[in-house]
């Protein structure tokens, strides 16, 4: 990974009559980034390029982000730096999380590390650093966090609520350095679950629009990712969610296929803006060409991970599926503890399910 000296970009910022505008940072869930599922890199990367530093959620190993730190740079012409935390989670699946930054924008200053949390109220717990903007030198500290979905809102709320106290770890460790709290959340900005951090004056900076991909085309369905802040420690200008599938001209399914489920969030630091970067015609067409394969879910074939997808299904409920098989029709589900004929009407309604079953093995 590379390291450039900022002695450049310093000299840059120096020079009489130069504008140069502040950073755009970003966080965004990339979907089990590094697992065989057939990511296209290059369009991850396109989109990871808009920012000049960028939380990551789901990096599913190392290797996927020493790629895609390749697939910027070379997208970007530019050189940029990562870091990752190591793998974090109660069960056989784990997650890390990973910072990507430019190099000629933002430089990593110190503080790496996973939060120790001694009460054990995080199924993984957050990571942070502490960075600086080489062109105004404005430090700031990132948090960055993911929730556990679990089976309802229920099963997120401790993690939310224990959030107060790693806020305020966050501002102990970075000695006052303005902090950012980076990440998905799997739970909206209004809930009252978050009293506890906006107690200690910690704001939401994106409170409209959504930013999980529903399966029905052009439609967001949930505001689960966010960068929560202090009023007036850091000067923020535009915010707001990426809603990339636009940027290829594909539609939510193909995207949530070979990019992401989720848009990334972002924030800029004084008079920075999102640009949006018209991807490469040649490519463009291979993408758009590509957007005809099916992609559904099949109740006798899915992996566990495909099966949360769904709505109302989280582990334990994928789980009874996988044991369940085989299934003969979509409206047995009401066999599994929790889906009422409510629930399964979102199901049937969200068309996630392919519409005829593999037979079971």
């Amino acid at each position: 990974m590379h390291r450039l000296t900022h002695l450049l970009a310093m000299v840059l910022l120096l020079l009489p009559g130069l504008a140069v505008a502040d950073v755009l940072l970003g966080s965004w869930n990339i979907q089990n980034l590094g697992w065989n599922n057939d990511k296209r890199f290059d369009k991850v990367a396109h989109i990871a390029g808009h920012f000049d530093f960028l939380a990551i959620q789901e990096l599913m190993n190392e290797q996927a982000l020493e790629q895609l730190e390749r697939e910027v740079e070379t997208a970007s012409g530019e050189s940029w730096s990562s870091m990752a935390s190591h793998a974090l989670g109660r069960g056989s699946y784990r997650e890390h999380y990973a910072f990507l930054w430019r190099d000629s924008a933002v430089e990593y200053l110190d503080g790496a590390v996973v939060y120790i949390d001694d009460r054990d109220a995080f199924a993984r717990e957050p990571y942070s650093a502490r960075f600086r903007s080489l062109r105004t030198g404005q430090e700031f500290a990132v948090g960055n966090v993911h929730i556990l979905y679990g089976n309802s809102v229920g099963d997120r709320l401790p993690e939310i609520q224990a959030l107060a106290n790693y806020w305020e770890w966050l501002g102990e460790v970075y000695e006052g350095t303005p902090r950012l709290l980076m990440g998905d959340f799997n739970l909206a900005p209004h809930h009252a679950g978050w009293e506890p951090l906006r107690a200690m004056g910690a704001i939401p900076a994106i409170t409209q629009g959504a930013t999980t991909l529903s399966p029905v085309d052009g439609r967001f369905a949930n505001l689960y990712d966010n960068i929560w802040k202090i009023e007036g420690k850091l000067e923020i200008g535009q915010r707001g969610i990426l809603t990339f599938p636009q940027v290829f001209g594909i539609d939510h399914v193909r995207a949530r296929d070979v990019i992401s489920d989720h848009a990334p969030v972002y924030v800029a630091l004084g008079s920075a803006e999102l640009v949006l970067r018209p991807f490469s015609s040649q490519n463009l067409d291979a993408l758009s060409a590509a957007n005809d394969s099916p992609y559904c879910i099949d109740l006798n074939s899915a992996t566990s991970e495909a099966l949360l997808e769904i709505p109302h299904i989280g582990p334990t409920r994928a789980d009874a599926i996988i044991e369940g098989r085989p299934w003969e029709h979509p409206e047995q589900l009401v066999r599994i503890s929790g889906i009422g004929d409510n629930r399964l009407e979102e199901i049937l309604t969200s068309k996630m399910l392919c519409e005829g079953i593999a037979p079971g093995h």
